[in-house]
């Protein structure tokens, strides 16, 4: 049974089968802790084809990955009292990345991805290597994985290792108080694991090979930025829509007959509802339909609906491939079902490197696009009788000036993210390994993309409200949003005050940066214009 946290919506227990996981479970294990376990059925079949393997290495055929060496070096073929020390060789060998440790997350969910691949049975692995695997996870400990060794091809083969190596109890690995052990003068790994009652595995035949194959690393970072992203595009649509309104923009461009009728992306027509959803009810829009000179609005406004709504569709290609990946039981060689061991390919990552470099071209042109209306309403020739930089007294003030700064720096490293990382392959392996995917790095960069987009869309939330709140005092109180624009900002201003004198503008954007990163913001438009799409 699947339990569900109610402020989440994401499951508090996630069973292992032999079929796949959803990706709402593997972001539950990974940012909230959620409790795994394995159906019996699973472990019975684990066992069942791990019974298979034995006999192909006990045989004298040589078997790749079983009684073999590894890549370059498969030709050779190891005696049955080489083959422990074969593993750990693979895995301590393989275990060579360098660089700052990724995230807790990151690795939270690269361990439940790949130990769903070994409940599959599809990999030869004895029970025990699943079971400890998910001990490590419901212990709280965390391999210290670092950032750079992988390429995306071999599955995340560095990482993977990391993770293995502390199976084994050794390498290093970081307890549920953060405190890191292994390395250089630090309590070991082997300690880590007694004091939550795990013993380390002495890995067998094709076992080594086994928790390295895949590309769970990348799929969990695609799977964790679709998660924000799908909360990020509303955001986008919420602000720009304040933004909307702050520059006596019009709603008419946002009507429903205009989009999927005429132009049938589902993305934009669902952005479009939302802004009008939003705008729905704004005296500021109301006033300026009779009696304004204006034709049309600047692209920035008019086509945020056909830029989020392609970011939206962008997302859901996006998602396609990941729920693919996660039926997946990606190893080389794999046993079939009819007990076939085969050597395959499966392991490159380039369906899901692409996506996740397609991803950050949208996070960047999003991030673009918020950046234009941020600076439109901070230039009193564009902004349509708002003070120069939003400021209370222009000239001894500076109001938003640098906040715009800021976001514009933002944006500028959304566009060196957007670079794809997945057309950059550098052979390996003595040219056995030729052409390698770099999913992994698409996944690095575009996490710190979707970083960037969060802290955009606050800067454009902060200064939107500001010219609202403007508007409305200057008007007597008469010029306000309508209730899903007032829902924004009333949130907004429980923590980031209203227009004033220059104050200490740090704290206040990180403010706002928290309150989208929260989804509180989003929860109360939600509720006030009766749901988002």
């Amino acid at each position: 049974m699947t339990l569900t946290a109610p402020e989440t919506g994401l499951p508090t227990e996630v069973t292992l089968s032999t079929s796949g996981l959803t990706a709402a479970a593997v972001v539950a294990v990974a940012r909230h802790g959620a409790h795994v376990s394995i159906a019996p059925e699973a472990l019975a079949e684990v066992a069942r084809v791990r019974a298979h393997v034995e006999e192909l290495a006990a045989s004298e055929t040589p078997a790749y990955g079983i009684s073999t060496g590894f890549g370059a070096l498969a030709n050779r073929h190891i005696p049955q009292e080489l083959r422990t020390q074969l593993q750990k060789s693979l895995i301590r060998s393989h275990a060579a990345g360098m660089g700052p440790a990724v995230e807790r997350e990151v690795v939270r969910a690269l361990m439940l991805l790949r130990a769903k691949t070994l409940a599959s049975g599809r990999t030869g692995v004895r029970p025990v290597v699943l079971e400890t695997f998910v001990k490590l996870l419901n212990a709280g400990i965390s391999p210290l994985v670092r950032e750079f060794g992988s390429l995306g091809c071999s599955g995340d083969l560095a990482p993977l290792s990391h993770v293995a190596l502390v199976l084994m109890g050794e390498g290093e690995a970081v307890g549920p108080d953060g405190e890191v052990f292994g390395g250089r003068g630090q309590r070991t790994t082997a300690e880590l694991l007694a004091e939550h009652g795990i013993e380390p595995v002495t890995l067998a035949e094709k076992e080594g090979l086994a928790l390295v194959n895949g590309t769970e690393g990348m799929l969990g970072m695609l799977l964790m930025a679709l998660h924000d992203l799908d909360a990020l595009v509303k955001t986008a649509d919420v602000t720009a829509a304040l933004s909307v309104d702050g520059l006596l923009g019009t709603d008419q461009v946002f009507l429903p007959e205009l989009h999927f009728a005429l132009r049938p992306h589902p993305g934009q027509a669902d952005s479009a509802a939302n802004m009008l959803a939003v705008l729905r009810g704004s005296k500021i829009v109301e006033s300026h339909k009779v009696g304004d000179s204006r034709v049309q609005d600047a692209y920035s406004l008019r086509c945020a609906p056909q830029v989020a709504g392609a970011a939206r569709d962008t997302i859901a290609h996006a998602r396609t491939v990941a729920e693919r990946e996660l039926e997946a039981a990606i190893d080389n060689p794999v046993v079939l079902p009819d007990g076939r061991v085969s050597s395959n390919g499966n392991f490159h990552g380039a369906p899901v490197a692409y996506v996740l470099d397609f991803l950050a071209i949208a996070v960047a042109d999003l991030a673009s696009m918020a950046e234009r209306r941020t600076d439109r309403m901070l230039d009193p020739a564009r902004s349509h009788g708002l003070p120069a930089f939003l400021a209370d007294d222009p000239g001894v003030d500076s109001g938003l000036m640098i906040a715009q700064y800021t976001q514009a720096g933002l944006v500028s490293d959304c566009k060196r993210l957007a670079v794809p990382a997945s057309v950059d392959s550098i052979p390996s392996s003595a040219m056995q390994e030729d052409h390698v995917s770099m999913g992994w790095h698409a996944a690095r960069k575009l996490r710190k993309a979707v970083e960037n987009l969060r802290r955009v869309l606050a800067i454009e939330l902060v200064t939107a409200a500001r010219a609202i709140d403007i508007r409305t005092a200057t008007s007597d109180g008469v010029l306000v949003p309508g209730p899903g624009g007032a829902a924004a900002i009333e949130v907004l201003r429980r923590i980031v005050p209203g227009p004033g004198a220059d104050r200490f503008m740090s704290p206040e954007l990180e403010d706002a940066d928290r309150v989208l990163a929260s989804g509180e913001l989003l929860a109360a438009v939600n509720d006030a214009v009766g749901g988002l799409r």
